[in-house]
């Protein structure tokens, strides 16, 4: 399994502990958001993976697909390393009215409308992922007051 962070990292915990078959966890980092609520669109790999997946068999576990930029990339760049197969799951999946250039994504856990989303590990501004569920994030929170302490 191969956890995409920081998003990702609650779902891959409840999924590795449901999973009855021996498998390893291996973690990569990319960011195309940074502190708002709408892609870049560019893709930056920030922490790459430890070990080789030559041969291996690959499940990319996502927080969330929306514009499909993320696991386009994740597919190409872990299928130039020669995995046996490579899947992906997601947590979550926005429904979009075009959904055409959104690569295949295997197993999808939950469908959720058009907005951004936190909480289960999802943030905004790395806010809210502690949150125990996935709530629609309304409008970006006020910023906190600065302690004196």
């Amino acid at each position: 399994m191969v956890c995409i962070l920081k998003g990702s990292y609650i779902f891959t915990a409840d999924l590795t502990r449901r999973l009855c078959i021996p498998h390893e966890i291996d973690f990569m980092a990319v960011s195309s958001y940074g502190d708002g609520t709408v892609s870049s669109g560019q893709v930056t790999l920030t922490q790459d993976l430890a070990r080789d997946i030559t041969g291996r068999h690959v499940l990319l576990v996502e927080d969330i697909v929306d514009t499909g930029t993320t696991v386009k990339y994740l597919r190409e760049e872990l299928g130039r390393r020669g995995p046996a197969s490579l899947a992906v799951i997601t947590l979550l999946k926005k429904k979009l009215p075009d959904q055409s250039g959104i690569p295949a994504v295997e197993y999808i856990g939950f469908t959720v409308p058009p907005v951004f989303v936190v909480g289960y590990g999802l943030d905004y501004a790395e806010r809210y992922r502690h949150l125990p569920y996935v709530r629609a994030l309304d409008s970006p929170p006020p910023a906190e007051p600065e302690r004196d302490d």
